[in-house]
């Protein structure tokens, strides 16, 4: 595969499709959201740095940027590339963080549904416990890893905190109801403690799209919606697309809340009709946004 930017291949907002790069580690495949990568290079001589972490190799410079090196065969417990002329850097930003994931060789782009996305069981995951999905194609079967959660492991401070809500102002929004769309068991966690400390204890919590939508249509109350881009079933965007048309929710203030909010894609949210579109971990921010959506 030719070293690629993401810049070529965005698609559509709202159709509930995706676009993976499709990668392999320890002879099993795997795949990542387009719209997380930046490019795919060659590997470069890395600089190992003191007391990394045990996933991290250490640092390299491109083009003027210092970017940390992970490598996903220690993530998933696999031995190095037999043929490290086949490796290849995929350099992802998620999370306003820039990181290259060390792969043992990239394949193809595949164009998708998150509806072909199924979410493991606990016994399928075995010891992959980094994954959030389960890829369908016609000739095989790959798994989406939960990058942030990968990240967030390394280094917890680009994760969700607490302690960062002691600068505002105490509130009580216990009247108000929450419905939050988001597939990571710890970041719906991490957003359950983070906004009943803000004061907002009505939360509803949905693993994907689909199942937020199917409680909303139903005529369920909610005063907004905190939606996740990525998500099996039905992502962020087809969600918010659906809400915008429908006569009894149009007019739901919905917030994305993702790791893919970059100035590249901010568009996307704003085609599909977000009232407003949050970088993860930025919480002060989100609480900030609903309480100006919520009256």
């Amino acid at each position: 595969m030719k070293e690629t930017s993401q810049s070529n291949i965005l698609l559509e907002s709202g159709t509930n499709e995706l676009e993976i790069v499709m990668y392999k580690v320890g002879g099993e495949t795997f795949g990542i959201n387009v719209l997380k990568v930046r490019e795919i290079i060659q590997p470069l001589p890395v600089t190992k740095t003191p007391q990394h972490h045990q996933y991290v190799e250490g640092v390299f410079r491109l083009r003027q940027e210092v970017i940390p090196v992970v490598n996903l065969a220690k993530v998933l417990g696999y031995p190095p590339s037999p043929e490290p002329n086949q490796d290849k850097f995929i350099i992802g930003e998620l999370n306003k963080v820039k990181v290259a994931f060390h792969v043992q060789s990239v394949s193809r782009i595949h164009r998708i549904s998150w509806e072909q996305i199924e979410k493991p069981s606990e016994l399928s995951q075995g010891s992959h416990i980094q994954t959030i999905g389960v890829i369908k194609l016609e000739d095989e079967i790959a798994l989406l890893l939960d990058y942030e959660r990968i990240l967030m492991e390394i280094s917890p401070q680009v994760g969700i905190h607490m302690d960062q809500l002691k600068a505002l102002e105490p509130r009580d929004r216990s009247s108000k109801k929450i419905v939050i769309a988001e597939d990571s068991p710890i970041l719906r966690k991490m957003l359950e403690d983070t906004l009943q400390e803000a004061g907002y204890m009505q939360l509803s919590f949905f693993e994907n799209g689909q199942d937020a939508w199917e409680f909303l249509d139903s005529g369920s109350h909610c005063d907004l919606l905190i939606t996740d881009l990525e998500m099996p079933k039905m992502d962020g965007h087809h969600l918010t697309y659906k809400i915008r048309r429908d006569q009894k929710l149009k007019e739901l203030p919905v917030i994305i809340f993702s790791s893919l909010i970059t100035e590249d894609l901010f568009h996307k949210g704003e085609k599909v009709g977000a009232s407003a579109q949050i970088s993860k971990p930025e919480i002060v921010e989100l609480v900030e946004t609903i309480d100006q959506h919520i009256e």
